[in-house]
């Protein structure tokens, strides 16, 4: 039994450093922005942490109101990291808060509408956002790899060998790992990078040193929020297209787990991060919505379980409330976390080609649709600086590859697909072959 718990543990601890990252990256790039104090930054970090916690132990956890009961992990989106800073910059701190809570009760109101549109989500559209997902992420693992954007030692041979040293060690133990240790291949070779870099002279515990044992929320830290019309509106297209981001992982998730998402589910998806979204505006943190990274590590682990997401969930808020707990993970050197974010994100692109080799690409218009779509949403992240004379409140969508490419894979899909009643009929047969295999197997 101890053991079993041991292993839970370890799985739990596996998501939370599958996702620390890039939940940590986000405050501290908006905190430096706005510059915050040393004081502010550490709430914010740690609100954050414990925030993304309770997000996702409200996602899977399923009611009748909210909650779409998958293996959900939640972080605050970096669609948002852009637009608050300019709110901040230009209408103050407590703009961007007024604008998270008008947003989050947004969300509130379109969910119903938002889940009747599945249609609009067939194969060729969620596979190709999944792989579009996962290649705009691999320059966010290379670039850890190396050290992290702007270090001082970018790609030095340290940072080399480590990155891809731990990758090394989890392809190791992928391949000769049984059971247990085949499923924790990820956390294990973060644990060897991390020990590998501790001989290097690479890891610094200083942060552990200065955190505080306790951190307790505080409502509206950063003052009362103010409400103004262009940072509402554009926190509500943030949150739109997190939506639309979700709904892709959201039917991935569905499909690992040989469970099938419908328009109820979707609802109750799209209101538990809402009602993220609004605690997030209420405790000065973030938006929230569904991170990929952790269904690369599902598939890749093999471990489909809920119960483990709650136990990452209860660790965040563990992490959140003793920051010297959290600053411990902080000490994981980047180049280590990069190389095994690459295997993670590989596999959100390995898993969105499977979800694609379901598309009959017979019909040259799935081929097209895949084709543009893809290479819109390569494209943008590639040459981001194309777009640079479109007008701020629309960079949002942009500047982002995977908005980019999802939104041109649903606009393709509608224009080619939509009202075509044989496309319909033959999706549906499709839907029921498949379903049909899924209880044969």
């Amino acid at each position: 039994m101890q053991l079993a718990k041991t292993k839970q543990l370890s799985l739990g601890f596996q998501h939370v450093l599958a996702m620390y990252a890039g939940a940590v990256v986000v405050p501290l790039i908006v905190g430096n922005a706005l510059g915050l104090t040393a004081a502010q930054l550490t709430y914010l970090i740690a609100i954050d942490i414990m925030m993304c916690g309770v997000a996702t132990i409200l996602q899977v956890w399923k009611k009748k109101f909210s909650g779409i009961g998958l293996p959900v992990v939640l972080g605050c989106t970096f669609t948002a990291v852009g637009p608050m800073i300019a709110i901040g910059n230009t209408y103050g701190i407590p703009a961007i808060y007024g604008s998270i809570l008008v947003a989050g009760l947004f969300v509130v109101l379109i969910a119903a509408f938002f889940s009747k549109i599945v249609k609009l989500f067939p194969p060729v559209v969620t596979g190709t956002v999944i792989t579009i997902i996962g290649i705009t992420l691999v320059p966010v693992a290379m670039n850890d790899i190396a050290g992290g954007q702007g270090s001082t030692d970018y790609g030095s041979m340290a940072n080399l060998a480590l990155g891809f040293g731990t990758l090394a060690v989890i392809l190791v133990l992928f391949r000769f790992g049984k059971g247990f240790m085949k499923s924790i291949a990820i956390l294990s070779g973060i644990v060897i990078g991390t020990i590998g870099a501790s001989f290097m002279g690479m890891v610094d515990f200083s942060a552990v040193g200065e955190a505080s044992w306790l951190h307790l929320p505080q409502v509206f830290f950063f003052g009362v929020p103010e409400f103004h019309l262009v940072p509402i509106l554009t926190m509500m297209l943030v949150v739109t297209v997190g939506l639309i981001e979700a709904t892709g992982v959201y039917f991935a998730l569905g499909d690992i787990t040989d469970s099938e998402v419908n328009s109820s589910d979707l609802k109750r998806g799209y209101r538990a991060e809402s009602i993220a979204i609004i605690l997030g505006g209420l405790f000065n943190a973030f938006p929230y919505t569904t991170y990929s990274q952790n269904v690369g590590l599902i598939q890749l682990s093999g471990v489909k379980s809920n119960q483990i997401i709650y136990i990452a969930g209860g660790m965040l808020i563990l992490l959140g409330l003793v920051p010297k707990i959290g600053a411990i993970t902080i000490a994981i050197p980047t180049s280590v976390l990069g190389g095994a974010m690459l295997a993670m994100f590989g596999m959100v692109i390995a898993y969105g080609i499977k979800m694609l080799s379901r598309v009959d690409f017979r019909d040259q218009r799935n081929l097209m649709i895949m084709a543009v779509s893809i290479g819109m949403g390569l494209g943008v992240t590639v040459v981001p600086e194309m777009f640079a004379i479109v007008p701020e409140n629309l960079k949002v969508v942009t500047e982002s590859g995977i908005v980019m490419g999802s939104l041109t894979a649903i606009i393709l899909n509608f224009i080619y697909h939509i009202g075509d009643m044989g496309y319909l009929r033959s999706r549906n047969n499709d839907e029921a072959s498949l379903s049909k295999e899924h209880v044969t197997e």
